[in-house]
């Protein structure tokens, strides 16, 4: 029995990208009362699958296949299947009247990679359909970090729409309480990912059990 390889917890790197934005035109009256908004923009994430080969005509030669070959992180240590992001922002940050500064529009562009195993060629029917359940299985691991992030995301932009400082001439001040929060969600994000690992790739967990369903050809 091949002993299951580690599956990677979420190690992406926030790129956060503040680019302020043209001013949206207010009428007088609403800016002298500091009345600033988001409008209701409309976003989804961009969702992408990358593969890397894998060959082999065994559940167990595909195994030790993926140990061979699949995405190295942490500098050296190998792993079945990750989930990495990009998130950009486009950020407006006003200076009102009365010397504060408030964060009128926050809007991401968010872009998920999964990156997992594919075969090399043709597997024989029997083996084809452990590889299915395998991957599909491991597809949909996958996609549950890829909620944790956009869910990630949606919260960054619940905490910052809005978020002001008084006497902020620059809005240095509420750049910094944003990046506060940024940093608060980001560990949050982190070790939901690694709870999450850590219960589906324990004794009896999900993972464990494609990958010993795979080797057993189940």
């Amino acid at each position: 029995m091949i002993e299951p390889l580690p599956f990677m917890s979420i190690r992406p790197v926030m790129a956060f990208l503040m680019r302020s934005v043209r001013q949206l035109f207010l009428p007088a009256a609403a800016l002298a009362a500091g009345l600033f908004t988001q409008p209701a923009f409309a976003w989804k994430a961009a969702e992408q699958v990358k593969t890397y080969p894998v060959t082999g005509q065994s559940g167990a030669e595909l195994y030790q296949s993926i140990g061979a070959n699949g995405p190295v992180i942490s500098g050296e240590r190998r792993t079945i299947a990750h989930t990495t992001f990009k998130l950009t922002w486009r950020r407006d940050y006003r200076e009102r009247a009365d010397g504060g500064c408030v964060i009128a529009v926050n809007v991401p562009k968010l872009i998920i990679t999964y990156t997992l195993p594919k075969p090399r060629g043709g597997l024989p029917s029997g083996v084809a359909s452990s590889w299915k359940r395998f991957y599909d299985g491991l597809a949909a691991h996958e996609r549950v970090h890829g909620q944790h992030i956009i869910e990630m995301v949606k919260a960054i932009e619940d905490v910052s729409v809005g978020l002001s400082a008084p006497n902020d001439p620059g809005c240095h001040k509420v750049r910094a309480e944003l990046q506060t929060h940024l940093k608060r969600l980001s560990d949050e994000q982190r070790a939901r990912g690694r709870e999450f690992d850590r219960i589906e790739m324990g004794d009896g967990g999900a993972v464990q059990q494609l990958v010993l369903g795979l080797v057993n050809g189940r």
